[in-house]
């Protein structure tokens, strides 16, 4: 690709203010809708629009104007100048000539029996090391992020990472928390409709600035919080409801907490302990559609103190 600032027809000391008016310009002249039976029209406009992403952003500008990145916004590295339109990426590491005085030789080899050279990858490892050339390398596709300008941001680099522990209310609301961060940083977090304990939320571009001109992310590992009330099996939870004895013989109803709010539910007379009722859709979020439900567990509870009338009754009985 051509210079930016020859694209754009603009000098190197220009404004932002006069690289957007030519932009603007240039774009409106040759967008494709504008030049139907011109069939460059849309290559000259990708090329005006790639000018502008490294122009347009100062960052990006910088680092092209010292030389860390080229027309297309691909990092350049030591070694490697006339890269790409035909250049030869490896041609400083080839010998240069043979015989005569003066004559300069540079011959890379891995050092292996067999007397290979260096690979791109290998070159590449030495520079960034593995995060790199596993994640990073250009040319592998779904390999590291392709910033705006071209560039892949290598997998990870400038990742945020922090564990969320979430109470069970939160996760069935899909409530907005708090996760904080290594150094005190906080990002606030809006809860999916459906989390997994243990799931990792990925916040695109929450990271830290990255030499690519692109943030990484910030990964929010979700913990549940073991919950004083309810027990979780899937997406059903357990609760224990005390049932005084009155109530369980006679039957009545009794107030249940559920984690979006408190709910009467009717106990049957003679209702035995340890009988599990079930509240339809009272649970966590489904995957698809749709909530667990929240089975609450009777637990006849006798007077604390005793109960003289109770007692006595029961004596008579007896």
């Amino acid at each position: 690709m051509r210079n930016p600032y020859d694209v754009l027809g603009v000098a190197k000391n220009a404004s932002s203010k006069e690289i957007k008016s030519a932009y603007r310009k240039l774009a409106k002249q040759y967008h494709p809708d504008q030049k139907p039976d011109d069939p460059k029209a849309k290559e000259r406009f990708a090329e005006i629009g790639q000018a502008y992403e490294i122009l347009g952003d100062e960052k990006q500008r910088g680092a092209f104007d010292r030389g860390e990145i080229d027309a297309e916004g691909k990092p350049r590295f030591a070694g490697f100048e006339g890269a790409g339109a035909g250049g030869d990426p490896f041609a400083g590491f080839r010998r240069s000539g043979r015989g005569g005085p003066g004559a300069q030789h540079f011959e890379f080899r891995s050092g292996g029996p067999d007397g290979a050279g260096f690979s791109g990858a290998d070159i590449f490892s030495q520079i960034f090391g593995d995060a790199f050339s596993q994640g990073g390398s250009a040319g592998h596709a779904g390999q590291g992020r392709r910033t705006a300008g071209g560039a892949r941001r290598p997998t990870g680099m400038g990742d945020l990472n922090a564990t969320l522990d979430v109470d069970i209310e939160d996760v069935a609301k899909a409530a907005k928390v708090t996760a904080i961060f290594p150094g005190g940083r906080r990002i606030a977090v809006k809860l999916p409709r459906y989390v997994e304990d243990g799931q990792t939320i990925r916040l695109k571009g929450q990271g830290e600035e990255t030499p690519f001109g692109e943030r990484g992310d910030a990964l929010v590992k979700l913990r549940f919080r073991t919950h004083p009330r309810y027990r979780v099996e899937g997406r059903d939870l357990h609760v224990d409801l005390p049932v005084s004895l009155r109530d369980a013989v006679l039957g009545a109803k009794v107030p249940v907490e559920t984690p979006t709010g408190r709910l009467a539910l009717t106990v049957p007379a003679w209702t035995s302990s340890g009988k599990a009722m079930r509240l339809k859709g009272q649970g966590l979020p489904r995957k698809t559609e749709g909530n667990g439900d929240l089975y609450a567990h009777v637990q006849i509870m006798l007077p604390e103190g005793g109960d003289p009338a109770l007692e006595a009754l029961f004596r008579q009985s007896a």
